[in-house]
């Protein structure tokens, strides 16, 4: 997840430091090349980085279109209210943005589950609030003083709310996304998988069952074994091959035993 954050890390790290244009321009770049390796080395999903390639985008243009006082004011707000639009974004249109990093450390049988999909859930909607929450606190200083400015490490109102705030409840978030997911999935080895695999027509129960049982061991990740496998009791044939169907089953995992 740090490589998708990564242009509004570096971003927030420069905005404070340096000129607003050197800021956006390099978290700018850091954007495209994260969507470029992206798109070049074929992972699926790419919310956040596309979602930092517009924001970085929209944000060059105002810096180069509005005042300097203008921007001491609101281009932290924007900044956030940039990635809470994406998380928020990624929600409401079924593709959550944690689904996906938090699937490249699951084995493939865990990310079917539904236990899983709880997760993944609960965890995007830690980071939109978190998000929400940066974007509304450093807000309020530009609509309760107009000479607020980033820049102000001696007025309280401006550095609680524009840095203090928003960066705590960012450490918060980072640190929820770290240990809810292990302990919610502590008990995810009871947890039945739901798969299918393909058989002929004229396959006995035994040949199903040994079928399931091969398929279910090639889905488990390393040291695990599938157990408790079930078969539905129904299968559908193949689309243009109906002397084959596929076959619903569930199975657990467990430790492989020596």
């Amino acid at each position: 997840m740090l490589s998708g954050f990564a242009p509004w890390i570096v971003y927030w790290v420069l905005v404070g430091n340096v000129p607003f244009a050197i800021a956006v321009l390099v978290a700018l770049a850091i954007a495209v090349v994260a969507f470029a390796i992206r798109r070049v080395t074929g992972r699926p999903g790419a919310t956040l980085e596309t979602g930092a390639v517009a924001t970085f985008a929209v944000l060059t243009g105002l810096t180069f279109a509005l005042s300097q006082s203008a921007l001491e004011q609101w281009i932290q707000p924007l900044s956030d209210a940039g990635i809470f639009l994406v998380a928020l974004v990624s929600v409401l249109t079924g593709k959550p943005f944690v689904h996906e990093f938090a699937a490249a450390d699951q084995p493939a049988d865990v990310v079917k589950t539904e236990l899983f999909a709880r997760v993944v859930r609960l965890l995007t909607w830690v980071w939109v609030a978190a998000f929400a929450t940066m974007a509304g606190s450093s807000a309020i200083p530009p609509i309760v003083d107009r000479n607020a400015t980033i820049l102000d490490t001696k007025t309280p109102l401006s550095f609680v709310f524009y840095w203090v705030i928003p960066f705590s409840v960012l450490g918060l978030a980072a640190l929820a996304a770290r240990f809810l997911p292990d302990r919610m999935l502590a008990g995810i080895d009871d947890v039945a998988r739901a798969t299918s695999f393909v058989a002929y027509d004229e396959a006995t129960i035994d040949e199903l069952y040994y079928l399931a049982q091969e398929h279910a061991n090639r889905e488990v990740g390393p040291g695990k074994e599938a157990y408790s496998v079930k078969v539905g009791g129904m299968g559908v044939p193949l689309t243009g091959d109906e002397s084959r169907k596929s076959w619903p089953s569930t199975y657990k995992v467990r430790d492989r035993r020596a």
